[in-house]
């Protein structure tokens, strides 16, 4: 699973009790597999946040030199060499602000 906060963070959850290593790799760092470790919660969870530029970013988890993809994350598109996921960072948005009504002029009246 994969949610990102309105401050632009993007955490990342994977479940994989059995394994000793996980880390999330994809177009935002160059597909490498050594380089987003995620931290083992306990439980069986792991978990990884991090600040993504804004835009849709491709990636896919590595558990174990095992590659996983997220069918919960914001889709899931076909590549070369299987199904990876797609998250989707949008900026933050602005406080809606509205315009103070108009007064009537004393030429309205």
């Amino acid at each position: 699973m994969v949610t990102v906060n309105d401050d632009g963070c993007t955490h990342f959850r994977f479940f994989r009790p059995n394994a000793a290593n996980v880390f999330v790799a994809g177009d935002f760092n160059e597909w490498r597999t050594d380089q987003l470790k995620m931290a083992s919660c306990g439980n069986g969870y792991w978990e990884l946040t991090v600040r993504l530029p804004r835009g849709d970013h491709k990636f896919r988890y590595v558990a174990d030199g095992l590659w996983h993809t997220d069918f919960a994350a914001f889709g899931v598109e076909p590549e070369r060499f299987g199904p990876v996921s797609v998250v989707r960072v949008r900026p933050r948005a602005a406080p809606l602000r509205v315009a103070p009504a108009a007064r009537p002029t004393a030429a309205a009246a």
